[in-house]
């Protein structure tokens, strides 16, 4: 499909590295694409990314009121819905995800894949530029019963100016509290999402705990979601090792293996 984009959002330096090897995974998967960068700051580490070829672009947070920045901080976050799950490292910042939504004003394009930087991309996916808006995969990640809501790590949007002032219209109600930021947002915002097939955002945690669903052949994208590849000694490395060799494989020598197998669980 024409005029359509595959884009990331960095917001601080882990983040660049983790966009620089969802970049490369792009390159090898998805080849002649157009790739946008959202930088937070011109003054992140973006060097690299530039001479990948991408499209860098300054798109500072959404103007929101003192009351709201303090409903989301992220002190707030962790104590009313802390994260019990897995561990969000230190350099995480809540507010920060809203700027996902600025995804909406690129009008030139017709359709656009949103990326989290903590993911990549191991198979073709030009097929989800096929999806409408809004398209994304279940959160799926340590039962089934976790299908019915969505992830945003990876979505399809049809940008519009239009969409964008009516989203932050419904983001800043006074007092709203939106427990998992952009995601919950988007949930509500959109009650109706298609649903993507999960291989297109397997989160990391499936590998584990879901490891039935764990299938080489069918993964298209992998999401490091809570603890990074790139942290060392985080308290599930050995866990993940392989999925972490697997992010190294791709930021270092640009390769994607041809395998990685279903999870053995320890004798």
């Amino acid at each position: 499909m024409a005029n359509t984009a595959f884009v990331t959002l960095v917001t601080n330096d882990d983040y660049t590295l983790g966009a620089l090897a969802l970049v490369r995974s792009l390159k090898l998967s998805n080849p002649d694409r157009h790739i946008v960068v959202m930088a937070t700051r011109s003054d992140l580490p973006l060097d690299q990314l530039d001479r990948e070829g991408c499209d860098i672009r300054i798109v500072p947070r959404p103007e929101f009121s003192d009351d709201f920045v303090s409903r989301h901080s992220r002190e707030r976050q962790h104590s009313v819905a802390p994260f019990t799950k897995g561990t969000k490292p230190k350099f995480h910042d809540p507010l920060d995800n809203f700027c996902k939504l600025r995804v909406w004003e690129f009008e030139e394009y017709q359709r656009v894949v949103f990326l989290d930087a903590d993911t990549i991309v191991v198979r073709n996916i030009d097929r989800l530029f096929g999806y409408p808006e809004f398209s994304a995969a279940p959160n799926l990640y340590e039962t089934l019963h976790d299908m019915h809501r969505l992830n945003s790590g990876v979505f399809v949007a049809e940008p519009s100016k239009a969409t964008y002032a009516h989203m932050l219209e419904k983001l800043v109600v006074p007092e709203t509290f939106w427990k998992r930021t952009d995601q919950t947002f988007l949930e509500s915002y959109f009650p109706d999402w298609h649903g993507l097939p999960y291989v297109y955002n397997v989160l990391q945690y499936i590998y584990f705990h879901l490891p039935q669903l764990w299938e080489w052949a069918s993964i298209r994208v992998v999401h490091y979601q809570y603890e990074k590849p790139w942290e060392r000694f985080h308290e599930r490395s050995e866990q993940l090792k392989p999925l972490i060799d697997l992010w190294y494989s791709i930021l270092e020598d640009r390769k994607i293996p041809e395998d990685v197998p279903r999870y053995t669980p320890p004798q």
